[in-house]
């Protein structure tokens, strides 16, 4: 961060961030001010009705406490080093100190994006000369920010502090009864109220405090908008971190797309599928596994086109121990159905169908019916290790397994894509693994480039490289719903659920892979080395609900 915005973020009664990052650097250090998710709603009835997204952070220091059980010590000597710097930066220039200025009085922080303001002409800095450019379509960010006080004169005393910085500019104005003060320095203001004694308003829009103070007086909240009433109390997860609250989720995107001079009208298709999702609630929390995520959407049943079946799971215990990664769920086909129902309603996508459709009648198939019509049963792709053969320069191979009530089309299906790999000079050849009859694609001095088979009289997988063939025919070995892992970070996921995503990062070499694919710096590699797992799962108990769940598996520290 450049020097002179720093200098400037502390002495301004407006020092949000510093606020906000320190309260965040203490608490998971050392512990720090008390400010629970139950006060989101205290906060949210001093921000204005119009806000498109709030978050509440809480300050709890018992729940960010339970960050400290994770990490490897190199990891948290990392973030440790991190917010320190963060901080030394932040109040460098100045004798703030978050132990005994801030600590004593800061609570929970809301976090509230308003509808963006449209830039001042002043602001476009247009050469002369220039087409004029429409204020409407250059709008800037408008962010609202509350923190609660649980400690009066701490507050003033830290407000006192910090209008005795050197080159700073306070200027106080009345707006309903209310002081709002202007910090200014470097010619950059920032504004703040403190109302009725108990929340720290600041903003860098004056507007946005003047909107905040009328809320404060009795016009419509945040807490009162349709919508946000009923998700304000957040979701349940332990030890609550921070609440995220959009009430309106359509309205918000096409008000954040508005204010993107670079960003394509939304068309009308695109807003009737945004207008599925009503409202959003989300939660971040910490619990004996790790960090926790929890979202519920609230759909438009009318409107929501998708038919949600729960996936029973059993296809996992096809897959062996050392998978490192897998997606799962139920029925393709009818999830394919509703792709091209909803494509009537869309040219380019009809179009890339029809297009697609065309290309494999070429080769005598029929994309609907012999490609994804007979997937409509249970479904999982997993990635597994392995050097061998073609694998061997990327190190893992991936297989994808189906149950179907309709072998016969899928056999169909098989068989014409071996007699067009046939054509193409490649050899098709049978083999025996594990009592199972196994169809390879070879090639000369690398062995099997792709195989499939079945696994029983409803299974069929489809593998990449013929090490991973073997893996899932030969059942000596034993299966990934049995791994110690995969149980840690998807066994406390809700159920009944439409399938995973599971990431293992336990496994010695996910994180090389990882790392040959996208680069990383020796930090990220240790943060990397911390995290046990990701899982990932969804579900819908009605077509009015989707709840969809994440788990940041860590591993504990060591002691």
């Amino acid at each position: 961060m450049p020097e002179s915005k720093s200098k400037f973020l502390i002495p301004a009664v407006g020092a949000a961030v510093v606020v906000v990052g320190s309260i965040l650097a203490y608490t998971y250090f050392k512990g720090g001010p008390s400010g629970g998710s139950s006060d989101a709603l205290g906060s949210a009835k001093v921000v204005p009705s119009t806000a498109l997204i709030a978050t509440y952070i809480t300050t709890d220091p018992e729940a960010w406490a339970k960050l400290q059980q994770f990490g490897t010590p190199e990891a948290q000597k990392l973030v440790a080093k991190g917010l320190e710097d963060f901080n030394k930066k932040m109040f460098s220039d100045s004798n703030v100190s978050y132990e005994k200025d801030i600590k004593p009085w800061a609570g929970g922080v809301m976090i509230a994006v308003l509808p963006p303001n449209p830039v001042k002409p002043a602001q476009l800095n247009v050469p002369s000369g220039a087409p004029n450019v429409p204020a409407n379509l250059q709008q800037e960010a408008n962010i609202l920010i509350v923190v609660g006080i649980k400690n009066k004169l701490s507050a003033l005393n830290f407000a006192n502090k910090l209008k005795s910085q050197k080159g700073v500019k306070l200027q106080e104005s009345d707006y309903q009864g209310q002081k709002i003060v202007e910090t200014t320095q470097n010619g950059k203001p920032t504004y703040s109220v403190v109302l009725n004694n108990s929340q720290l308003v600041l903003a860098p829009e004056k507007q946005a405090i003047e909107k905040a103070i009328d809320t404060f007086k009795g016009q419509s909240s945040f807490a009162s908008k349709e919508g946000a009433s009923s998700i304000l109390k957040g979701v349940d997860v332990k030890n609550s971190l921070a609440q995220i609250y959009v009430p309106d989720y359509a309205g918000m995107v096409q008000q954040l797309v508005a204010a993107n001079p670079q960003a394509k009208q939304l068309p009308p298709q695109t807003l009737t599928q945004l207008k599925q999702i009503k409202s959003v609630v989300a939660g971040i929390g910490v619990d004996d596994a790790g960090v926790r995520v929890k979202a519920i959407a609230n759909l438009d049943p009318q409107l929501n086109k998708f038919q949600y079946q729960s996936s029973p799971g059993n296809i996992i215990g096809q897959f062996p121990t050392n998978t490192f990664a897998l997606i799962s769920g139920n029925g393709i086909s009818r999830s394919w159905e509703t792709l091209v129902e909803q494509s009537k309603d869309y040219p380019e996508m009809k179009q890339a169908l029809e297009q697609a459709r065309g290309q494999l009648k070429l080769v005598n198939i029929d994309l609907d019916k012999d490609i994804f019509g007979w997937m409509n049963g249970e479904f999982a792709l997993g990635a597994i290790p392995s050097n061998q053969g073609v694998l061997a320069s990327v190190g893992f191979g991936g297989a994808l397994v189906f149950d179907t009530s309709d072998r016969k089309t899928a056999e169909a299906t098989l068989t014409k894509l071996d007699t067009l790999a046939k054509t193409q000079q490649i050899n098709v050849a049978n083999r025996n693994i594990g009592g199972k009859d196994v169809t390879e694609w070879q090639i000369p001095r690398q062995g099997a480039l792709l195989a499939h088979g079945w696994l029983d009289q409803n299974t069929v997988f489809v593998a990449l490289g013929g090490p991973i063939a073997d893996a899932i025919s030969d059942r000596k070995n034993p299966s990934l719903d049995t791994s110690d892992t995969f149980k840690a970070v998807t066994g406390s996921l809700q159920k009944p659920n439409g399938g995973y995503f599971y990431l293992d990062m336990d496994k010695t070499k996910t994180v090389p892979l990882i790392n040959s694919f996208v680069s990383s710096s020796a930090d990220t590699v240790t943060i990397l080395n911390s995290i046990r797992g990701l899982g990932f799962t969804a579900n819908s108990p009605d077509k009015s609900t989707s709840q969809l769940e994440m788990l940041l598996a860590l591993k504990p520290t060591a002691k």
